[in-house]
């Protein structure tokens, strides 16, 4: 497996930040296979900060970069290039504007491990297939990272799981090792696409769960919520996809628990905003972070009106999102039709 020696992560927010610290984590060990790492930024400003104050000034700033164990820079031809696995966490609303003026020639016979949760706006793809259908990478170099993992949590090490979602299973355990750490435990899966449909639809979720948190309703609705999102998932993906999954398991049922309940969760927050009467736009501003399940909205929705799944609650976030429907009537609504 010695095409994972030299791995680069691309993206500088808090999930890149919190991958960067699990692989140097990992790299410093004296059994560890990597033999490189590198980091590409947005800027040379931004790297230069990271190599000299040896911390992201923007993102979880408490994790400490080790400038001994990876490399940074801001200039992504130099890193893909010298890159064997390309770990890709940028937001999937801006992955085309990032990576879209580099030759697609660099990323021959490259494994591209996605860390990304959504789907590429233009497209509506998810990541995988994307680089598959446009990038020419083969279905079996192509990874997928998914949750339940916050990288808030993992600045502080409280004990995380991450799923490994691969059709070649060899590569993805290969790869789950060298995530694995004394706070990060890892298991294999071969549902590469429901695992990534999967970490799409949870943020969704997680954007009604903050509405209707901030429309006031309890924690008891909340738990109706979450049982109906599971099932809405469940539909959308074995209609989508027919591979044996198992919906309870983390990857699915575990990463929309933690997106939907948590502090950390962005676009739980997101959505609790527009519940207590924020703008799209002004919720937004105000965070100034990503919320992944805006987006995803809108490309989901766009999907099933083709595909003509039952699916309420998405239905629900889309009307108040980009219908300009009244929150609080809208969810009114959505709560006769959940069970």
């Amino acid at each position: 497996m010695n095409r994972l020696e030299k791995i680069a992560v691309i993206g500088g927010g808090s999930w890149a930040t919190a991958l960067v610290k699990i692989l140097c984590e990992h790299k410093a060990l004296p059994t560890s296979q990597i033999k490189q790492l590198m980091w590409w930024v947005r800027t040379e400003e931004k790297a230069e900060f990271i190599k000299n104050h040896r911390h992201n000034p923007d993102y979880i700033s408490a994790i400490e970069i080790h400038p001994e164990l990876i490399e940074v820079s801001h200039d992504l031809e130099y890193v893909i290039s010298n890159s064997d696995a390309l770990v890709i966490a940028i937001p999937a609303a801006f992955l085309e504007k990032s990576i879209g003026e580099i030759s697609k020639q660099l990323f021959k016979g490259k494994i591209i491990i996605s860390a990304i949760k959504g789907l590429v706006p233009s497209t509506r793809q998810v990541v995988g297939d994307y680089f598959t259908e446009h990038y020419k990478i083969a279905e079996k170099d192509i990874l997928v990272i998914s949750g339940p993992c916050h990288a808030e949590e993992v600045a502080s090490e409280k004990l995380s799981y991450l799923t490994i979602a691969g059709l070649n299973q060899d590569l993805a355990r290969y790869f789950a090792q060298q995530l694995a750490c004394r706070y990060i435990k890892t298991v294999a899966s071969m549902d590469v696409r429901g695992t990534e449909y999967g970490a799409v639809l949870k943020n969704i979720y997680a954007v009604a769960a903050g509405i209707c948190h901030g429309l006031g309703y309890g924690d008891n609705f909340q738990a109706v919520l979450m049982s109906n999102s599971i099932r809405e998932m469940k539909r959308f993906l074995r209609n989508l996809t027919d591979a044996d999954r198992k919906i309870n398991h983390s990857a699915y049922l575990g990463d929309l628990l933690v997106t939907g309940y948590s502090v950390h969760s962005r676009n739980r927050t997101f959505g609790n905003m527009i519940g207590k009467g924020y703008t799209v736009q002004a919720a937004q501003m105000e965070m100034k972070m990503i919320a992944e399940g805006y987006y995803a909205t809108a490309t989901i929705h766009d999907l099933n009106e083709k595909m003509q799944i039952k699916m309420p609650i998405m239905d629900t976030v889309h009307q108040i999102l980009y219908e300009g429907k009244s929150a609080p009537k809208s969810i009114e609504k959505l709560t006769e039709k959940l069970v």
